[in-house]
């Protein structure tokens, strides 16, 4: 983690800070070859690297910014169009993947004429620093981008943080908590792709007749065949032709050692639960939690995706509400195909209930009377 002291005894010095690095959230016992260090080395193993990671994050990413919003007070128009490269389902989609991934989203506001901001960019939060006070309270933030480092105010930035219980500013993303499963899921798949390049198991041994063993040049010279003639799945099932007194003699793997599906499918429901995602809608065999898929996705609704939503949405609204007053932005549940069923069950209930009144029934269900 971050020295945050350091940076306080530079404020109190008028020094510049220094820019920390973001918490990996590994620990020091786990094989670091293995295992990727960093945000971005993380997040390139699992987007570039690991399919049902891959497919996590662009589900949840993607639902929260296709989330039906609810947007009123005058910012309609910022939201419909952030900033010049993105449209509203994009921007959300940003900070979705940042929050899910990092444990922090950054947005930037970019004032217009009128003093109001007129564009919205969110930052990438690996390169966000924070400058704090001498009390240790944020005053601004410092962006990276190549060389250049930008100096922003804290009243220019928003900063959305995700739970944070080991550090006072920063929040902690899900991505540490996978790196381990998926440093795992693709050690196991580099695996089997390099015994599916040899026939999937150790084919066999060559073994001498005689006493007397190989020279160098022609062990060298009998490996180099063996390479080139018989390696691959190309060349799986051809026969051999063999001279000078050598047998071949096959071999095999237990099915405990070959039980390398196993490793996968363990390794990949670890990553699933990391990232918020039922194992069942990312295909994943053996999940019994929920009885169908139906089901799956309204979990995936209810337990990830509306939380960081309404979270990125509460804090817009807030952040927003210093230039509009009346600026509100939420998730519209009524418009979340995925919660359609809990809804009519609440429409039921309610018009079942002949001892409210007809404006008590409309409060309830969010209607003004």
């Amino acid at each position: 983690m971050p020295d945050w002291n350091i940076l306080s005894r530079f404020q109190r010095k008028g020094g510049r800070p220094p820019l920390p690095r973001f918490p990996t959230g590994l620990t020091a016992s786990w094989d670091t070859a293995a295992v990727p260090q960093g945000y971005e080395a993380n997040a390139r193993a699992a987007l570039r690297q690991n399919p049902v990671a891959a497919r996590a994050i662009r589900l949840v990413a993607e639902a929260i910014g296709e989330a039906p919003m609810s947007i009123t007070g005058g910012i309609e128009t910022l939201l419909a169009a952030p900033n010049p490269r993105q449209s509203r389902g994009a921007f959300l989609e940003a900070l979705g993947a940042h929050l899910l991934l990092h444990g922090n989203a950054y947005v930037s506001a970019a004032p217009g004429t009128d003093g109001r901001p007129a564009e919205l960019h969110a930052l990438r939060p690996e390169r966000v620093s924070l400058e704090l006070d001498g009390a240790g309270w944020p005053v601004a933030y410092l962006y990276r981008a190549g060389t250049a480092t930008t100096r922003m105010t804290a009243d220019d930035v928003l900063h959305i943080r995700a739970l944070g219980p080991l550090d006072d500013h920063l929040g902690e993303g899900c991505l540490a908590a996978a790196a381990a499963a998926i440093a795992t899921h693709n050690a196991a798949t580099t695996w089997n792709r390099a015994l599916l390049a040899n026939a999937a198991r150790p084919s066999g041994a060559l073994v001498m007749a005689g006493e007397a063993p190989l020279s160098a040049e022609q062990f060298d010279r009998l490996k180099a065949e063996m390479t080139a003639g018989f390696e691959g799945a190309a060349n799986a099932g051809r026969p051999m032709l063999l001279e000078g007194g050598l047998r071949w003699q096959a071999l095999s793997l237990s099915p405990a050692d070959m039980d390398f599906a196993g490793c996968h499918q363990a390794a990949a429901r670890d990553i699933a639960l990391a990232l918020g995602v039922p194992p069942m809608l990312l295909g994943l065999p053996g999940d019994n939690t929920y009885a169908n898929y139906a089901e799956a996705n309204r979990a995936l609704w209810r337990l990830t995706i509306l939380p960081m939503a309404g979270r990125i949405a509460g804090a817009m609204t807030q952040w927003l509400g210093s230039w509009w007053p009346e600026a509100s932005l939420a998730v519209d549940l009524d418009r979340v195909p995925a919660l359609a069923s809990d809804r009519e069950k609440l429409w039921a209930m309610v018009t079942a209930a002949d001892f409210l009144s007809g404006d008590e029934k409309r409060r309830l269900l969010g209607i003004d009377p």
